[in-house]
């Protein structure tokens, strides 16, 4: 069967249950063309060896029963896998080998998946472009000259690429529905609590989410279904009833109301992003749905107060690479020389930067003037959604303020590369599921996604709204291979 990683991972689950395809045909068809990929730099560590082994296991005693019945995925590298390098993109992770998996991935493997290998990303997933990684800047599919997107680069432009079928990347500001609408790809990030962050490289504890990366809405129904479980080792993973997100997809959305935020329209938008939003809000109105008004006044806040809280979480999280532990370490002429070199050498210069500003928030002096009021905006932002959600079932914006930006053009302006987010970062201080969706191309042919924001644990709502707007889009990704 030609074209194997041309197809939807739901496709290659039937022909695998038919038996017209194998696991080590399908594995052997990914691992060629990731082999041809080098270009996209999309990968860190590859174990393409392990997972064709894995695959001719699986078919020697297929288990048909199981969610991903012999599917090779590649994943980001912020995910623990037990045996195999993991080093969030960090020099000061560079030889890091867990000894433990962490549960969103472990998920998958009881499901019958099998690992392909560890995805590129912002380096402890902080950036917007994927270009503060420690392994140099991924490349767009769409174009050599553009970014993927960040921090979950790699894995929009593995998913993209066809290098694998689906992918799962983290979302602590919009790190899943940026890059994936940066590639023309479906990127999810679930409700806070949804998915475990047990054996996730912590950047930010309150904000951070694992979350699915797909082609369609329906292959991200399926992972979020696999990945979404109660997990007692994570004391912020939240026990409730999780739907059958697949099975119970449904285009079916007719009496929904959809509220349309006048705070979404921002000074400077380009002219391609809101025809998109009008178009998108036709494609609703063509689903039976209706279209309300609505207002979030505390929007204008949301980005100062992420780059707040953040960088205080991420100080915290991060001091515990001191050289001592595990991880890379300088030599010093005494113990506090060589925590210095460690950290300075270690480190690449954005995390120092979200550090430094980190640790200034949370400072004796300032902690009340910057954290404090910070947290206190964070529950105006979410009060607002509160009160929009009197009124409306979910909520429909732009992902991006515009479509992907070339390699290098915002590396040297921290707060350009910052309001990338304007549009995602309230979802994350808020706790919601947002899905974006590839929604259209501007002048150029690059993709433009759309985002929908449901209420807290709905993700079947708005996969659903995705569903139907989906149909509705008939989104074509242009891709060309050029890095073959």
């Amino acid at each position: 069967m030609s074209d194997i990683t041309k197809q939807s991972l739901n496709s290659l689950i039937k022909n695998i249950k038919e038996k017209k395809l194998s696991s080590y045909e399908i594995t052997k068809s990914f691992v060629e063309r990731s082999e041809k990929s080098k270009k996209l730099n999309a990968y860190i560590t590859e174990d393409f060896s392990n997972a064709l082994v894995k695959a001719k296991k699986f078919d020697d005693s297929p288990n048909f029963d199981l969610k991903l019945p012999g599917i090779p995925i590649a994943v980001k590298d912020l995910f623990c896998t037990n045996g195999i390098k993991t080093t969030a993109a960090s020099k000061i992770l560079n030889n890091f080998i867990p000894t433990y998996e962490s549960t969103v991935t472990q998920n998958i493997w009881d499901e019958g998946g099998i690992l392909l290998g560890k995805l590129n990303c912002d380096e402890f997933a902080m950036g917007s472009s994927n270009e503060t990684s420690y392994f140099g800047n991924v490349q767009n599919p769409i174009d050599e000259n553009l970014v993927p997107g960040g921090s979950s680069g790699g894995s929009a432009a593995a998913v993209s690429g066809q290098l694998t079928p689906v992918t799962i990347g983290t979302d602590t500001g919009g790190s899943i529905r940026q890059p994936a609408s940066f590639t023309g790809t479906v990127g999810l990030k679930p409700t806070y609590g949804s998915c475990s962050r047990y054996g996730i490289v912590a950047f930010a504890s309150s904000l951070d989410q694992a979350g699915p990366m797909a082609q369609n809405v329906e292959d991200c129904a399926l992972l979020q279904e696999v990945i979404s479980t109660y997990d007692p080792k994570d004391s912020t993973s939240i026990d409730f009833k999780r739907n059958q997100y697949r099975k119970e997809l449904s285009k079916n959305i007719k009496g929904k109301k959809i509220g349309i935020p006048k705070e979404y329209r921002v000074d400077g938008m380009p002219k391609e992003i809101e025809e998109l939003w009008q178009k998108g809000i036709q494609h609703i109105k063509n689903c039976g749905a209706e279209i309300v008004d609505i207002s979030l006044p505390h929007t204008s806040y949301a980005l100062p107060t992420y780059y707040i809280v953040a960088p205080a979480e991420a100080s915290s999280n991060l001091a515990r690479y001191d050289g001592v532990k595990y991880g890379f370490r300088s030599e010093g002429y005494n113990l506090i020389d060589m925590y210095e070199k460690t950290r300075s050498e270690g480190f690449g210069s954005e995390v120092q930067r979200r550090i430094m500003i980190g640790t200034y928030v949370l400072s004796s002096g300032y902690y009340d003037a910057y954290y404090l009021k910070a947290q206190k905006v964070r529950r105006l932002i979410k009060s607002d959604f509160d009160e929009a959600y009197k009124l409306v079932d979910a909520i429909l914006t732009p992902s991006t303020p515009s479509s992907a930006f070339k390699i290098g053009e915002k590396k040297d302006d921290p707060i350009s590369m910052y309001l990338n987010d304007i549009f995602t970062v309230p979802v994350n201080l808020a706790g919601l599921p947002a899905i974006s969706i590839p929604a259209g191309h501007d002048a150029k042919g690059y993709p433009l996604g759309l985002q929908i924001i449901g209420k807290a644990f709905a993700e079947q709502e708005i996969l659903d709204i995705a569903y139907a707007m989906e149909e509705k889009i008939e989104f074509k990704n242009k891709i060309n291979d050029w890095w073959m």
